[in-house]
């Protein structure tokens, strides 16, 4: 075999390797997510989800049982959230979810708190109480805005 016929041979496999690499990558490594995969899938819908996305922690109690699946609107522009949760945790009826902060500016999660409903949400429900995110900087505004007005507020 010639150098320029290695040398293109070599070319093309490397070739193949990253396309075979980048189908993984795009597609999550081609593994099935649905029906058999042990999770069942819920929704919960929030006025504001701002920095969570799909493949971001569900947790109870701090433990990850799960991940968000999907996002999309709904008809009145709110935010509806598809979760991945584990086969084994059964969850009330009327748990409720909300979206928590790793420290200050850390990454984003579900945080599930279970109620004590003796029925278990199962595949397609809905999570009825849902509490959104907290955009920090408006927060910080609210701080701002409160210590303004008691700086100018006449002393009694």
């Amino acid at each position: 075999m010639t150098r320029e016929a290695k040398e293109i041979l070599t070319g093309t496999l490397a070739i193949a390797v990253f396309a075979v690499m980048v189908s993984l990558v795009t597609t999550g490594g081609g593994g099935s997510q649905h029906p058999s995969d042990g999770h069942y899938r819920i929704s919960a819908v929030f006025n504001m989800v701002d920095g969570l996305y799909p493949g971001d922690d569900v947790r109870l109690g701090g433990i990850k049982i799960g991940t968000v699946e999907s996002q999309t609107l709904d008809s009145e522009y709110r935010a509806v959230l598809t979760l991945a949760v584990r086969d084994d945790v059964p969850l009330p009826m009327d748990t409720s979810v909300a979206i928590h902060t790793s420290g200050l500016f850390g990454a984003k999660f579900l945080e599930l708190e279970p109620g004590g409903d003796y029925e278990f949400l199962s595949s397609g429900d809905e999570i009825m109480f849902a509490q959104g995110s907290v955009v920090i900087s408006d927060l910080l505004d609210l701080i701002i805005a409160e210590g303004t007005s008691k700086r100018e507020a006449p002393a009694q």
